[in-house]
């Protein structure tokens, strides 16, 4: 990475966080070896175990780091959902969208300015209830044409229902949400997403966010700066951003959706443009992302 997040925060640890941590060992403990957390993700060799060694090892400098050998499995890692799609700009699966850079920057942002113990590898899930047991926090990127089977609805919902937790990010437009609305209608029959208002507790937990940001693509925002635009003017209905949540039924939140905007570009774009940077990545990227995986681990 080419720019350091100016943010200076460090997080104490939380006793109703899911995953085990020890905020007093500071860098005490870790072992000479370096050792890694288990990945129970894919494992038909789609993507290498390591996102480092994707596309040909062209990711090597981004950081890595040891993990405590007492607990390398109790560890929050960024968990990346595969599901079925049609493909970005006719060369890849959406799912792949900022793959592997936003999730390698996001998760050395988590070790670095949080007490949160954090893999510095995440891993990639199938919809499928044997890998997303392993995993609380899972992120779904660019679902405006997913499409589910009634089978991975039924593991999602039930995945959901029993303690995991979904981000969903980067779509567009009204031509989006009814995509990504038919599969969770799918996952959901009877629920509806709720908007959050900005006094709602995701939006300060950890950072205090003095708006519910637009985190455009460092593309868009680039080509819209001079106007001020931060939208997808090519999709209608994508002015305004939207926050919105799913519930269980004890009222916790299983699902934040995140639409009309990209936290996912944020975090991967973080070094392209020092305007951009500053103005999203640092601003509202960062601290928005660390906070829905605060507010999940705790709530």
């Amino acid at each position: 990475m080419k720019r350091r997040l100016l943010i200076n925060l460090t997080i104490i640890g939380f006793a109703t966080l899911l995953l085990a941590q020890d905020s007093d060992r500071g860098g005490a403990g870790l072992s000479e070896t370096n050792y890694k957390p288990t990945n129970f993700g894919i494992q038909d060799g789609d993507v290498p175990e390591d996102p480092r060694d994707f596309r040909g090892g062209n990711s090597y400098g981004f950081p890595t780091w040891k993990v405590n050998q007492e607990v390398p499995n109790d560890i929050f890692t960024f968990a990346r959902l595969r599901y079925n799609s049609g493909n970005f700009m006719g060369r890849r699966s959406k799912w792949l969208t900022d793959y592997p850079d936003a999730d390698l920057n996001f998760s050395y942002r988590l070790q670095q300015l949080t007490s949160l113990e954090t893999n510095p590898n995440g891993a990639i899930v199938d919809i499928d209830s044997e890998q997303l047991r392993h995993y609380p926090f899972v992120y779904m990127i660019e679902p405006g044409d997913i499409w589910l089977t009634d089978e991975e609805a039924k593991v999602l919902r039930d995945y959901l229902l029993n303690g995991g937790f979904m981000m969903v990010d980067d779509f567009w437009g009204i031509g989006e949400w009814n995509g990504f609305n038919r599969a969770l209608k799918q996952i959901f029959p009877e629920r509806e997403p709720i908007d959050l208002e900005l006094d709602h507790p995701i939006f300060h937990i950890v950072f205090d966010l003095p708006i519910k940001p637009q985190i455009p693509a460092v593309g868009m925002a680039q080509m819209g700066r001079e106007r001020g635009i931060t939208y997808e003017w090519n999709k209608p209905g994508s002015e305004t951003p939207h926050y919105r949540a799913v519930y269980d039924d004890k009222g916790r939140m299983c699902m934040m959706i995140c639409w009309n905007t990209d936290l996912g570009d944020g975090w991967e774009e973080e070094g392209t443009d020092p305007w951009f940077f500053r103005e999203f990545s640092e601003k509202y990227a960062y601290p928005l992302g660390i906070n829905i995986v605060f507010y999940a681990l705790t709530h």
